[in-house]
């Protein structure tokens, strides 16, 4: 029976610092294998690929299975939702067609199964420093896309990935929940439930790398940030009364 939605952020597939990439992609597919049964909603909540950009005619080499298990879970029936991250933000329109997905660029408020979520994978919300902010009006901007689509992926490619590498190197850092006092996204769901009042039952998001289900004092609302792939393995689940959280062993 179909009766659960569930949740999931910050694979990072085809990231530098796996050593076995293709036994990693393995894993998230059997996680995958593993909600088919009673899935009826998947929500993946952004940076699912640490790189990914999409030409008008070709699409980058990798991930065949992990695409394989989504198109079997739409084609089962599984309504399939992508908010894109800050590292699968090039997202357009080729997985949207061939697995029958919808692709979200920001954050949203919807209704599951009688309660309201506010979904997004984060990276936009809250203070945000003014260097990462230009990088990321930059990175969305259609005519910047198309300059760098102009490139040949040959260089365009590996560039991101050394990008990419710059980044804080999840591999060998865990980030921690440091207090509510130093939680932009606390903040945010605050801000929003003042100007919002008992608009949103659940905010859930990725981004962080932390596994948390934060009440955030105000009526039942709660914060959920989902962890990640690199060291929680973690995943939200939904029964239409109790969110929870979880590790995929």
């Amino acid at each position: 029976m179909r009766n659960k939605a569930y949740f999931i952020s910050d694979l990072h597939l085809g990231a530098h610092y796996f050593t076995d990439p293709r036994e990693y992609e393995r894993r998230a597919v059997r996680f995958l294998d593993s909600i088919a049964e009673d899935a009826a909603e998947l929500y993946l909540l952004g940076d699912i690929l640490d790189y990914w950009y999409e030409y008008r005619t070709v699409v980058p080499r990798g991930f065949t299975r992990f695409f394989g298990a989504l198109g079997r879970l739409s084609d089962a029936g599984v309504k399939i939702t992508w908010y894109i991250g800050n590292h699968d933000i090039w997202l357009f329109d080729y997985l949207r067609d061939e697995i029958g997905m919808r692709i979200v660029d920001g954050y949203e408020v919807r209704t599951i199964m009688e309660s309201r979520f506010l979904l997004s994978h984060g990276d936009g919300l809250g203070k945000l420093p003014p260097l990462f902010r230009a990088i990321r009006a930059t990175f969305r901007n259609r005519f910047c896309q198309r300059l760098y689509s102009a490139i040949h992926p040959r260089w365009t490619i590996p560039f991101a990935y050394r990008w990419s590498s710059h980044s804080r190197d999840f591999a060998h850092y865990t980030p921690r929940f440091e207090g509510e006092e130093n939680e932009p996204l606390i903040e945010f769901c605050r801000g929003y439930l003042k100007e919002h009042p008992g608009s949103v039952d659940y905010f859930v998001f990725g981004h962080r790398h932390i596994l948390i289900d934060f009440p955030l004092g105000i009526g039942d609302s709660r914060m959920i940030i989902l962890g990640d792939w690199i060291h929680h393995f973690s995943y939200g689940v939904f029964d239409g009364k109790y969110f929870s959280l979880h590790r995929f062993e």
